[in-house]
């Protein structure tokens, strides 16, 4: 096997392995559920595919996100998006979640890595960059990032991707 054939072997295992971690959030999201306690909350629609959720976040008063949750129905990557979400910001400061949504955003709707503005290694969340090949879908993806957006910034009316 010459290295262009490994690299072409390991970069469609590396897709499955991403496909199969969508997968797995979408069958059992993580955070799944309202949450009782909720200081910051949002809802998301999408809708083209029928994508709803809503997002909701424990603040404390230094501005940390404490705990994260989602309820809601839609696609596959939808649910797994803010599955991969709420697992992301637990912990982190509303900064930091903000940061987070710019680089997620950012690399899902730019299909130039030149383009891309963060410096955050986004780990597992790559396996959302699948959905760059597929423009419909990368709606479905960003879903939850926006709703934690406007949920950090307490707007009251619904996100749309539309």
């Amino acid at each position: 096997m010459n290295a262009q054939e490994m690299h072409t072997d390991s970069a469609g295992e590396l897709r499955e392995l991403y496909r199969e971690l969508i997968l797995d959030h979408a069958r059992s999201p993580r955070h799944f559920g309202k949450l009782p306690h909720a200081t910051h909350s949002a809802e998301g629609i999408n809708p083209l595919c029928g994508d709803k959720l809503k997002l909701y976040l424990d603040v404390d008063d230094a501005r940390n996100i404490r705990s994260a949750c989602f309820e809601g129905s839609g696609c596959a990557i939808s649910v797994a998006s803010a599955s991969l979400l709420t697992d992301t910001v637990i912990g982190l400061s509303e900064e930091e979640a903000l940061a987070w949504f710019t680089a997620v955003t950012t690399r899902l709707t730019h299909s130039d890595p030149a383009e891309q503005i963060s410096s955050l290694d986004i780990g597992k969340l790559k396996a959302l960059e699948g959905v760059r090949e597929f423009p419909s879908r990368v709606k479905c993806a960003t879903l939850a990032w926006h709703a934690l957006r406007s949920a950090l910034q307490q707007r009251p009316t619904p996100v749309s991707t539309e």
